[in-house]
């Protein structure tokens, strides 16, 4: 019986199957939708105290957070311990293209590779046929931005203690949008239930399009009036996201309902998982590397001293791409990974403006905290260079260290072709962008003094002394850049490098071997002073301009904060012994070699240049005071001196009430500098950071070493002498410089001028040149 009814089952089941085959298909139910989630009460799903008080309150209108309560938020990135693997050599490409199935989860180096291989294979291949773009973009990128968003969400519903039962996390509902007729399923990130308030919660300063549709639906669904929408911000809103947010406004307010925004500023904090050592390899399929492969960086690292992860300026340069045209491509490239839900990166950095502006105490074997400022770019279209500028900067640092102070001079003089600069100095980059300075401050002088271009150049030149003949006497000039009045704070063992104005000076100089006939009238020590007091006044303000402002000059100033911060640095390792002891005064610069692409620069071709442009000229014009066209060139660069004081801690904390905290989180991430009259972004690091780290400034006092066995350097640099003796018949003598009666930085807690410290700038360069003009007389000038 039981096999009988068996088979009559069987014969049914053949009979509907055969049915179904032979009629006319019927037509499919639509798959009912799936449940709406309740969501869960917001101290649950993340794992908080039940009515736990919040220590900020919940503003009920727009508002934004005050730069004094801004801290920080972590994280974990699972992919980031992959930064710093590098693509797979060819053989390993050609072997794992076979695999139809991607490799077991014991082998995640090989799984990895899989996944870009077929990642290129997608019908635009050029979206990830770089493997960079692929790995910094896709993989990495994408697995943080659930941990970031999660992390900031906890951490809003935390500080505002939004943890009663009536506040409900990740609650779906729908919204109908009543001009369309469309349902629009939206997930809420916090709901309070009895009030209707609806707050959404973002860890960047962006909605996604696809968001504003649900959105616009709340603002007019009649269902929904009463309610309250709150958009939170942990980074500045983007300019799009503002422009919808107004709009959203209006809809809501035309409909008996508010939408607001808040901007809870904070930082985040992404680190890789902990728990062991990462490998050092950059590419292999055999190893298994659960810890990851990192990416490592040397930067303000004492040579041979291992390479740190991590860190605001860390994570950033690993993203930057040395061109325009590469960044632009990666950052189109992030955008189609996950538009939307990427967090500020290096594209808002514009590297070009990077200068070191804080180093903390170097306490031997716990590192050095250290932090570069650099202007925003709210396009998000920069981001490029930013290897090669921190590379320039760390570089100079250790030259500063390495070279003793009588080599930091550079020269540019026809009378004196065999000293130019120092021979060690010029295998340095620090070496090379000063000497290219000098060469181009000629260019700009040169352009400052054309009275057919600026007002104060002719004024300039009608106030000139006259021969016989009504024809103006101009004579040979030095000219040089020297800082002015530089501003510190040394705080908590560290210094913070606030202002590091240059200026350009002027002063009488005779050249004997000028090409050409120079002109020349004789002049008195009266005329002498008074025409140089002249020049300064009236040309050098333009030129200065240039120095501190033009892009041209960018490096020089880069170079020069890395100065300062390596005398602050020499003048620790007097007291107690540091990690960079035994590079101080070593004349080592192996570590810091001329990098691509100027491996093959020569002090020699930048001297034959000058010499060129002394024979050729930069400028010419016709003028009515005479004897025209005239066309001269000059040059010179001296930062053998330089004045600094510390800022006291009253003016410090009104006008950088926030720095200090701020330069703290920089170290382990990219922050603003929160001060409102700027657009500074911070980034930084420690030689001894592993995400995040702890090094032995960042703004709280470090453990003290234990006495070093290591004798201290002593004093810090002092000046080094003029490596240039004027040619014959100058009257020519260095600027006096004001001594430092300590022979030290200013005392911390006065700001009144302590005079020149030399010791801080070391004579990095002297004179140049000088200034000749051609006279080529029209004939009837001669007549």
């Amino acid at each position: 019986m039981a096999a009988l009814l068996r088979t009559a089952v069987a014969v049914a089941c053949a009979s509907v199957m055969s049915l179904g085959a032979v009629t006319p298909l019927a037509q499919a139910a639509p798959r009912p939708p799936k449940p709406l989630d309740p969501g869960m009460p917001c101290f649950e799903y993340f794992g908080l105290l039940e009515d736990m008080a919040g220590v900020v309150d919940l503003p009920e209108d727009d508002h934004s957070r005050p730069a004094s309560e801004r801290d920080t938020y972590e994280y974990e990135n699972p992919a980031k311990k992959w930064d710093g693997l590098g693509p797979p050599s060819p053989e390993e490409e050609a072997r794992l293209g076979k695999l139809k199935r991607k490799p077991p989860k014991s082998k995640p180096i090989d799984r990895i590779y899989w996944t870009w291989i077929n990642a290129k294979k997608s019908p635009n291949t050029r979206v990830w046929d770089d493997w960079s773009h692929w790995r910094d973009a896709r993989l990495i990128r994408n697995a943080g931005n659930d941990p970031r968003g999660k992390a900031f969400e906890r951490k809003f519903i935390k500080d505002h203690g939004l943890t009663s039962k009536d506040w409900i996390c990740q609650k779906e509902v729908i919204f109908t949008d009543p001009d369309t007729g469309l349902p629009h399923r939206r997930q809420l990130d916090a709901y309070h239930e009895k009030s209707g308030r609806i707050i959404e919660i973002k860890s960047n300063g962006e909605l996604t399009e696809k968001q504003k549709p649900k959105d616009r639906a709340w603002a007019k669904d009649p269902k929904w009036k009463g309610t309250s929408w709150q958009n939170v911000f942990a980074e500045p809103q983007k300019p799009a996201t503002r422009e919808w947010l107004d709009e959203q406004r209006k809809i809501a307010e035309a409909n008996g309902r508010k939408a607001t925004s808040y901007d809870y500023t904070s930082d985040k904090i992404e680190k890789a998982p902990a728990g062991c050592a990462p490998t050092t390899l950059a590419s292999t399929s055999a190893a298994k590397a659960p810890c990851g492969v990192r990416y490592k960086s040397t930067n303000m690292q004492a040579p041979g001293r291992p390479g740190t992860t991590g860190g605001g300026a860390n994570d950033s340069i690993r993203e930057s791409r040395p061109t325009p045209k590469g960044m632009q491509e990666f950052l189109k490239r992030k955008n189609m990974a996950n538009p939307g839900l990427s967090p500020r990166g290096p594209g808002g950095v514009d590297f070009t403006t990077l200068e070191l502006r804080y180093v903390g105490k170097p306490v031997k074997g716990k590192g050095l905290d250290y932090s570069y400022s650099a202007k925003e770019d709210p396009s998000e279209q920069s981001g490029w260079g930013g290897k090669a500028k921190s590379q320039l900067i760390s570089d100079s640092f250790l030259t500063w260290l390495s070279l003793s102070p009588e080599k930091f001079w550079v020269n540019l003089n026809p009378d004196q072709p065999d000293k130019i600069m120092d021979a060690t100095f010029s295998k340095t980059d620090a070496g090379r962008v000063l000497l290219e300075s000098d060469l181009e401050l000629k260019k700009d002088f040169a352009q400052a003094a054309n009275p057919t271009k600026y007002p104060s150049a002719d004024t300039y030149w009608k106030s000139l002394p006259r021969n016989d003949k009504g024809q103006p006497c101009w004579f040979q000039v030095r000219q040089w850049i020297e800082p002015k009045e530089a501003v510190v704070r040394e705080e908590k063992g560290g210094i913070h490098i606030l202002d590091t104005p240059l200026a350009v000076k002027a002063q009488y100089l005779k050249i004997d071997n000028m090409p050409g006939k120079p002109y020349l009238c004789d002049f008195n020590e009266a005329q002498k002073k008074a025409t140089e007091r002249r020049m300064n006044r009236l040309i050098m303000p333009e030129v200065e301009k240039r120095v501190n402002t033009s892009p041209r000059y960018a490096d020089l100033r880069r170079v020069y904060t890395a100065r300062v911060a390596a005398e602050f640095i020499r003048q620790q390792d007097a007291k107690t012994p540091t990690d960079y002891h035994k590079l101080i005064n070593s004349n080592d610069v192996s570590a810091m070699p001329l990098r691509a692409p100027n491996q093959d620069w020569t002090r020699e071709k930048v001297y034959r240049a000058y010499l060129e442009s002394l024979k050729k000229g930069e400028e010419s014009w016709e003028h009515d005071a005479g004897g025209g066209p005239y066309t001269f060139s000059v040059g010179g660069v001296d930062f053998s001196k330089q004045p600094k004081r510390n800022m006291n801690p009253v003016r410090f904390r009104i006008e950088h009430r926030n720095l200090p905290k701020q330069t703290h989180t920089s170290v382990k991430t990219l922050t603003d500098n929160a001060k409102d009259d700027g657009n500074l972004l911070l980034l930084g690091g420690s030689t001894a950071t592993n995400d995040g780290g702890s090094g032995g400034g960042g703004g709280d006092a470090p453990t003290p070493t234990p006495t070093p066995t290591d004798k201290p350097t002593g004093h810090p640099s002092t000046p080094a002498p003029d490596p240039s003796t004027p040619g014959s018949g100058s009257d020519h003598t260095q600027p006096p410089a004001t001594k430092d009666p300590d022979g030290d930085l200013a005392d911390t807690g006065t700001d009144a001028p302590v005079g020149l410290i030399a010791s801080i700038a070391a004579a990095l360069a002297l004179t140049g040149a000088a200034l000749v003009w051609w006279m080529r007389r029209r004939k009837n000038a001669a007549e």
